[in-house]
């Protein structure tokens, strides 16, 4: 009985929910890619030094 009543609040709560358009879907999916990127970018940099001073350092 309590697992219909759950399902039943999620139906109604998915109906008050306030879903983003498409232009805010692309900008926060473009957002989240940039910033993706920037990130790999940063760490393969670290990466790369850290194994030039690893070497350096042998």
């Amino acid at each position: 009985m309590h697992l219909i009543r759950f399902f039943k609040s999620v139906g109604a709560e998915m109906k008050q929910v306030s879903w983003p358009g498409v232009k805010q879907t692309r900008h926060d999916t473009g957002t989240v890619v940039g910033i993706s990127i920037l990130f790999s970018i940063f760490f393969a940099v670290v990466d790369w030094i850290v194994q030039f001073g690893l070497k350096f350092l042998s």
